[in-house]
């Protein structure tokens, strides 16, 4: 009878037979293993994305390392996606045993990756095919789903690496580009790697360094070239009209911690001498010296997040985010944002040179802090939250730049600009014999005016929070700018200041100067409203209510009456198109008619007018003026009117 001990340690000696057998058996048939798994990946990518694998030569060499050579990866009848002549690794066979692959060496000699787009399609469509989203209801945890994926990837990284002669390229229809990787090396957590950029642009030299260690999941790497200019990104010019650039980029990961079922994911990001150039951005380049961001980024049930935690920071601009994206019964997207205390010299000189091109050379003294809190639900639209919030302490302007507002008190030349072409000069002031002052502007125009473009110009100072938050709320529904949010201030100052050009740019300036005009007390509103009424269009080549009393009616602006009051609102959004409120006839039709009706009814319910100032309303519009010419002739197209538009409500 064997005692607990003696069967202890037969026990111990038969798994360790079964062990070293298993070994024996995995070492002896090893090569026909590896030959029914490379056939069975090329089963797989052949029924599953029509592409064609093949490996002429795969060899273990010892039990863990594994030797290729001509690994190929085809799409049917297009051209080759991946292509490697030579590939050394080695499997962690303990790893691979409970089905966690971790790479421990690669080594890869000359090959490519190249992503074509042509006649005959992409030969990368196949794996753009949409399976079930590993975000979708079923896994409901982003926390879990995306740490699962970034593990698969960095154990997919091996701790030792070695690359040479590798090539990234792309070919969208003719528009190339080839990152030549001469060389990669990963070796004791040091990083280094030199890239060969060529492309219509300059060739230029990159190198990335730093630290890496994938399984720690923790890196720090730079960006550079060797001559210390400025690094191009190709490609994406010439395919999104993009042109941007930086000299240097640096990211570090520091956490990656799953947790109480959220992932956290911490480092910083930095980028030196950012350059963007886009017409939707500026008509300049717009260059941003130094950036940095300390992330914080959140997974979790059914939530996405920028942690409050985060810091930007643009040259002295500190930004405080919060942005969320929910996913549960409603989709709800959050931004909190806050700059806090800052002087307002430090603000505008950390400005990014050629978005605020107007602003440059302004002078300011005191501080001031700024919060802003928005808040969509895409079932609930009209509960959007936006509060804007700019907190001044001793805030004053004491010298402008470019746009010099001041002027508007004084006597000045007005050019439109039409499609970046400077317009006839006009005098706002006393030595144009149409030029108006306020006080003889009709009564009846001031007040359709107002109630069809800005009811509360009076009151406000510059934005109507309201209406900010109507229009953002049809712009997400729509997926578009379909609707503007511009008050009398923002029309004076886009016109007078800026330009019509539909940049993100002015539209910047636009808010910023707004501001100055309506805070710092530049002038009076009735000044304003002034100004606006004698440079604004009213039709082709017609600038100002002097000149269109003239062009139409023959008036003098004092003369006009309701009715012709009326028209002359309703034609501010596009002037050039007047025209087309006539029929045949020369008579208004019967759209325009209910439009005077509807705006009529409106001043009259807010009190705007009394009965007794719509007598004569029934007589019909007869113009008289130049007008007439426009009417008869028909002279624009309706596209030429659509594109020549003034539409106030843009962008």
């Amino acid at each position: 009878m064997k005692s607990k001990k003696q069967k202890i340690i037969l026990f111990l000696k038969i798994a360790a037979s079964v062990f070293v057998l298993g070994l024996i058996l995995l070492f002896t048939f090893r090569s026909a293993v590896l030959e029914k798994i490379i056939t069975r990946v090329s089963t797989k990518l052949e029924n599953d994305y029509q592409c064609d694998f093949t490996v002429k030569k795969a060899a273990f060499d010892g039990l863990n390392s594994l030797h290729f050579e001509n690994i190929s990866l085809v799409p049917k009848n297009q051209d080759t996606l991946v292509y490697i002549e030579k590939l050394n690794t080695k499997i962690n066979i303990w790893k691979l045993i409970v089905g966690d692959v971790q790479l421990g060496k690669l080594e890869v000699n000359n090959g490519f990756i190249q992503l074509v787009k042509n006649k005959k399609g992409r030969n990368f469509e196949a794996f753009l095919k949409t399976k079930k989203d590993t975000l979708s209801d079923s896994n409901s945890n982003y926390g879990k789903v995306v740490n699962r994926i970034l593990s698969q990837l960095l154990d997919l990284i091996p701790t030792d690496l070695q690359v040479k002669s590798f090539d990234l390229k792309f070919d969208d229809n003719g528009n190339k580009a080839v990152f030549d990787c001469t060389k990669m090396v990963l070796h004791d957590k040091k990083f280094t790697s030199t890239i060969v950029v060529k492309s219509d642009l300059k060739e230029q030299l990159w190198n990335v360094s730093g630290f890496a260690n994938p399984r720690d999941r923790k890196t720090d790497l730079i960006l550079s070239t060797s001559e210390n200019d400025t690094i191009k990104i190709p490609f994406i010019n010439k395919k999104f009209n993009l042109k941007t650039g930086f000299k240097s980029i640096h990211f570090i990961l520091d956490e990656m911690d799953l947790s109480h079922g959220n992932l956290h994911l911490k480092g910083i990001a930095s980028v030196q001498n950012l350059l963007i150039n886009h017409p939707k951005i500026s008509k300049k380049d717009v260059l941003v010296r130094n950036a940095r961001m300390e992330y914080h980024f959140v997974f979790g049930e059914r939530f996405v997040a920028v942690d409050s935690t985060s810091k930007i920071q643009i040259n002295k601009i500190i930004l405080k985010p919060y942005l969320s994206y929910e996913n549960d019964k409603d989709k709800t997207y959050s931004l909190q944002l806050k700059i806090p205390k800052i002087k307002a010299q430090d603000f505008i000189e950390s400005l990014p040179n050629g978005l605020f091109s107007h602003l440059e050379g302004m002078k300011a003294v005191g501080n001031f802090d700024y919060k802003l809190n928005f808040k969509y639900n895409n079932h609930h639209p009209d509960k959007l939250i936006f509060e804007s919030n700019l907190k001044p302490d001793k805030l004053k302007i004491s010298q402008f730049g470019e746009a010099n507002l001041n002027k508007i008190n004084d006597e000045f030349v007005y050019r439109a600009i039409e499609k970046g072409i400077p317009q006839r000069p006009i005098i706002v002031g006393h030595a144009n014999p149409f030029y108006t002052p306020l006080h003889e502007i009709s009564p009846y125009l001031q007040k359709c005016v107002l109630t069809s473009e800005d009811p509360s110009f009076l009151q406000h100072r510059g934005f109507i929070n309201d209406a900010f938050k109507q229009s953002i709320a049809k712009n997400i529904r729509t997926k578009k700018f379909s609707r503007g949010a511009s008050t009398i201030s923002m029309q004076l100052v886009k016109n007078v200041f800026l330009t019509r050009e539909k940049t993100l740019s002015r539209k910047l300036e636009e808010i910023m100067l707004v501001y100055i005009l309506e805070n710092q007390r530049i002038t009076s509103k009735e000044r304003m409203l002034e100004v606006y009424f004698n440079v604004i269009e009213f039709g082709p080549n017609v600038y100002g209510i002097g000149e269109a009393a003239t062009f139409y009616f023959q008036k003098q602006p004092k003369e006009l009456t309701l009715n012709e009051c009326l028209f002359l609102a309703t034609i501010i959004p596009r002037p050039k198109g007047f025209m087309y409120k006539f029929d045949g006839n020369q008579s208004l039709k019967i759209s325009s008619k209910q439009e005077n009706k509807f705006l009529t009814n409106v001043m009259l319910r807010r009190k705007v007018l009394e009965p007794n100032d719509t007598i004569g309303q029934h007589l019909p519009l007869k113009i008289s003026g130049q007008a007439q010419f426009f009417l008869k002739n028909n002279a624009f197209s309706k596209t030429e009117i659509d594109s020549t538009s003034s539409d106030e409500f843009d962008f």
